[in-house]
């Protein structure tokens, strides 16, 4: 089955921006349940007191790890199994547990443990000189580029520290786990967005922020083993071509929380979680 939060106001209903993959799963007759996303931190197992027993895959809103793992220990008690367990779940949608794996294809990283000027700094210094992007475990802040994100040099040290200290102002409670520092690199076209179930490649899709973009073609040979390695039920993986026309991964993302493109009809995701 698949899970789906509700709408906040009508918990009966399938939250709005979730309602066509629901009606996409009804059509093709795979059952579906809906939980509280918001009671999920607070109360879990009230968020999930009306799941049967069974297997399942989650469609919702993301979740922190720590409160995923809340998540699938109600399930757990009520007989119902989610496909990915929090382990997987947390190595697919905090950037350390993947970038190592996919190291050749994607820009190279170094992260802190917490949010502090030490931390910051010794990270900074192992990535070296140049140009970088600033993100946390899970999220970057990339309608505030400039603030947030884009650092010019990393010899700069102060001004590097601007760009942290103002994401992390932002971020707030949000802050998940400590900075991620990339390797800045341009890339050219819009990114694609392919989703991985059980280490294949099963659909291509224009990414959510550029929907009306029509999906590249891409060559996966290089990158399938690497995905397939992580052993993961449910991923995605956006790319873009490198203005040097290599492919580059700018991110693999837990599959349960990633956002479809609304150009994608939703059957088309759905069924793929069925099979």
């Amino acid at each position: 089955m698949l899970l789906f939060p509700c709408d906040p106001f009508r918990p009966r209903r399938v939250d709005d921006h979730f309602a066509p993959e629901a009606e996409a799963a009804r059509d093709l007759g795979i059952p579906y349940a809906l939980i509280d996303h918001d009671a999920v931190p607070r109360d879990p197992a009230r968020a999930v007191r009306g799941v049967p027993e069974g297997t399942a895959f989650y469609r919702g809103w993301m979740l922190r790890s720590a409160d995923y793992a809340a998540f699938e220990r109600a399930l757990s008690a009520r007989g119902a199994t989610l496909r990915t367990t929090t382990d997987q779940y947390r190595t697919a949608h905090e950037l350390p547990g993947w970038h190592a794996a996919l190291a050749p294809l994607t820009p190279a990283a170094e992260w802190t443990e917490d949010s502090s000027r030490t931390a910051f700094d010794a990270a900074r210094q192992r990535l070296g000189d140049g140009p970088a992007v600033l993100r946390d475990y899970t999220k970057s802040m990339k309608h505030h580029w400039d603030e947030t994100v884009y650092i010019p040099s990393l010899a700069d040290g102060d001004a590097a520290w601007r760009v942290a200290s103002r994401f992390l102002e932002l971020r707030a409670e949000d802050f998940t786990g400590g900075f991620v520092l990339r390797r800045f690199e341009t890339f050219s076209g819009a990114e694609i967005r392919t989703w991985w179930v059980a280490g294949a490649c099963r659909l291509i899709t224009a990414h959510p922020d550029t929907p009306d973009a029509r999906p590249a073609e891409v060559d996966l040979a290089e990158l399938t083993p690497l995905v397939r390695a992580l052993a993961l039920p449910f991923v995605t993986v956006d790319l873009a071509r490198h203005a040097d026309g290599r492919l580059r991964v700018v991110e693999l993302g837990e599959g349960q929380v990633s956002d479809r493109p609304g150009t994608t009809p939703p059957e088309q995701l759905v069924k793929l979680l069925a099979e």
